[in-house]
């Protein structure tokens, strides 16, 4: 088939790449305008970008498809490119930039969208840190149909897949990203055959992931140690848990809930930093064992080597005010 595909990170890219390697004609890809990235804050280009150069696949990269939107000279344009280049389906992933009517108009078969949720369950911008975070056992990939909701279109494929205890949303993304690839070449397999029937979502079971910011990864010990634990594997890689111990701003990478039953201590409370040990603190149920730290301008290391050069014993990290 020929395809318009528009998507920005790894997510996407890996997808893009099964698409080619299955054969498909990718007559058009759409992407993000490259971003500073870096410690040299160097223009950068997407994932998705890199692999479609590295292929000669042509690349449009608008800051907005919105006629009515900030940039509508360069909305119009992007709409002419689009009527322009012939083609079947648009496929979606992660693009990070909203298809108006009048984009979704234009495929003759529609415009199809790798969600990694098990729809109606996490709609929006963070699926993979919100199921995590939530305790969900099981998420998934949804590829559907896209209409002018926000993740609201009919299903077309559906598949599930377990969130392991130690999952973080590195390593979700990853399986999600292989599975979704998977899925979409299989979805267009069907699609070209007709037999890809659409399913509305059901109305029960909505929620909302809302995008992810720096603020909500601040630790507060007053929190059960389950919560916390689940917040440091949703946040990792992105933004990554912080919590603050005498003045110094600490990233936590891995941490394990203990059992309500332990010595109990004031939230924060540091109940053991041996040489040989993780680091326990006390939570507001139960505690924290925590497994890898790091302080500004070093690397991540395990509790036992942290704690050589930043001794913790007797102290606490400080809770978040209001």
């Amino acid at each position: 088939m020929k395809i318009i595909y528009a998507g920005t990170p790894d997510f996407a890219a890996a997808a893009l790449r099964s698409l080619h390697e299955a054969g498909h004609d990718i007559v058009l890809v759409l992407t993000q305008p490259d971003r500073p990235a870096g410690r040299g804050m160097q223009l950068q280009a997407s994932a998705v970008k890199q692999y479609a150069q590295q292929h000669g696949m042509p690349v449009a990269q608008p800051v907005s498809l919105r006629l009515e939107g900030k940039y509508p000279d360069v909305a119009r344009q992007a709409h002419e490119l689009l009527d322009a280049t012939p083609h079947d389906v648009m496929v979606v992933a992660a693009y990070g930039l909203i298809l108006p009517p009048s984009v979704l108009a234009i495929p003759p078969l529609g415009c199809l969208n790798i969600h990694a949720s098990l729809l109606p369950r996490w709609r929006g911008a963070a699926p993979i840190h919100r199921a995590i975070e939530a305790g969900d056992d099981q998420t998934g990939i949804t590829i559907m149909q896209m209409d002018e909701g926000l993740d609201t279109g009919p299903m077309l494929l559906r598949q599930e897949l377990a969130i392991a205890a130690d999952d973080t949303s590195g390593s979700l993304h990853d399986s999600l990203a292989s599975l979704g690839a998977s899925m979409i070449v299989d979805a267009l397999r069907r699609l070209e055959a007709g037999a890809l029937p659409a399913q509305p979502q059901p109305e029960q079971g909505v929620t909302y992931a809302a995008k992810i910011t720096k603020e909500e990864a601040a630790l507060d010990f007053r929190e059960p140690a389950a919560v916390l634990e689940r917040k440091i594997r949703a946040f990792n890689p992105f933004p990554g848990a912080t919590a603050r111990f005498n003045g110094v701003p600490l990233k936590i990478w891995a941490a394990k809930a203990e059992p309500d039953d332990r010595p109990a201590g004031q939230p924060g409370a540091v109940l053991a930093a041996d040489a040989g040990h993780d680091v326990l603190v006390a939570c507001g149920a139960g505690a924290l064992r925590i497994a890898q730290l790091q302080k500004p301008g070093g690397k991540r290391l395990g509790a036992e080597a942290f704690l050589q050069g930043f001794p913790m014993q007797g102290g606490a990290f400080e809770l978040p005010s209001g």
